[in-house]
């Protein structure tokens, strides 16, 4: 009974922290890729360092070590252990905050030599974190995801097993990066985009990572449903406590009733904001279709005009060439008549 209850509350307490990934560590696992595993299905490995004394454990460094595994055999590896010590001892004289808390790889999924390559870590901490970072480009979402292993106790009583559990993560920046990353980002960027444009580009891409984490989820619940997956309370908590905070939309609020009136105040003023907006995009269809038929007159109009000029053009030359042979046959004519004079 013990060990089940400390399998829960570890479970619980790696759910509770939140993964904080810098910029720098990015480009650094790009270029490790690039440089090693590049137009192959290889994946690179590397130690990644920052601070995880906290719930929030931020990744600010990294570097890259040998590695190379048997893609026929996943459990033949190589991992170099001396270069993990030679490399430590040099980034702990930079800079002595950073430590070493996991390791990352390149993924873009996990695989099943990922628990036996974290044992090896757990020489260097107690409870190394995994980071995966997706190298190819995303059109939505973030391109890393975190791990902890933690003992998976069963409900069988049969022997625990190693797994690991998905901790949320994000893309953290100081200052000084942030002006290094738009930098690097302007040669990407388009320079005649306005501001009104990005923000509408990046609330698209925030509305395409919310249909799909919607989409996941649905399709989870769904498996459940059929039996297909077995039902996990931890998965099933957390969705109801997303439920729980929706707001209320609906026309009536019942705090609202016996009291000053039945009306929701959220309600009201979603129904308002959203009228506003949809009158906005509604004034704003009218005008492009004023515009578009308005070009389209002056294009009718062009084109009539320019018809007129081709047909004037046409006569002019008809008329041209008309003129001469009709001289001609009057002078032959003329020269017929006289030889019958003579």
């Amino acid at each position: 009974m013990s060990e089940v209850t400390t399998g829960i509350a570890n479970e619980v307490t790696f759910l509770s922290k939140t993964v904080t990934v810098s910029p720098l560590v990015l480009l650094s696992v790009v270029d490790h890729f690039n440089r090693v595993a590049k137009d192959s299905k290889k994946r690179v490995v590397g130690v990644i360092l920052g601070d995880n004394s906290s719930d929030i454990i931020r990744v600010t460094n990294s570097y890259a070590i040998p590695f190379e595994e048997d893609d026929r055999n996943p459990n033949v590896w190589f991992l170099d252990h001396n270069f993990i010590d030679s490399m430590g001892e040099m980034f702990k004289k930079i800079n002595a905050k950073e430590k070493l808390i996991g390791w990352y790889h390149s993924g873009p999924k996990l695989k099943p030599s990922d628990l036996k390559i974290n044992d090896v870590f757990k020489k260097y901490t107690s409870n190394p974190l995994l980071l995966i970072v997706d190298v190819q480009p995303r059109e939505v979402g973030i391109p890393t995801d975190a791990y902890f292993a933690v003992d998976d106790i069963k409900n069988d009583g049969s022997a625990a097993e190693k797994t690991f559990i998905h901790v949320p993560s994000l893309i953290e920046a100081e200052e000084a990066e942030e002006i290094g990353v738009e930098h690097l980002l302007r040669d990407i960027r388009d320079q005649a985009a306005g501001n009104l444009s990005l923000r509408v580009s990046q609330t698209y891409q925030s509305l395409l990572g919310l249909h799909q984490k919607l989409t996941e989820i649905a399709n989870y619940l769904d498996k459940v449903y059929s039996k297909s997956l077995p039902i996990n309370h931890t998965i099933l908590g957390k969705l109801q406590n997303v439920f729980n905070l929706l707001p209320s939309l609906s026309g009536t609020d019942p705090s609202l009733i016996g009291h000053n009136g039945t009306s929701n105040p959220l309600s009201t003023a979603f129904t308002v904001k959203t009228n506003d907006q949809l009158m906005i995009v509604y004034i704003s269809t009218l005008v492009r279709a004023i515009i578009a038929f308005h070009d389209l007159i002056e294009n009718k109009l062009e084109n009539k005009v320019l018809n007129e000029k081709n047909n004037a053009v046409l006569n002019g030359d008809a008329e041209d060439l008309n003129g001469p042979i009709s001289n001609l046959s009057t002078e032959e004519k003329g020269e017929g008549v006289s030889k019958e004079g003579k």
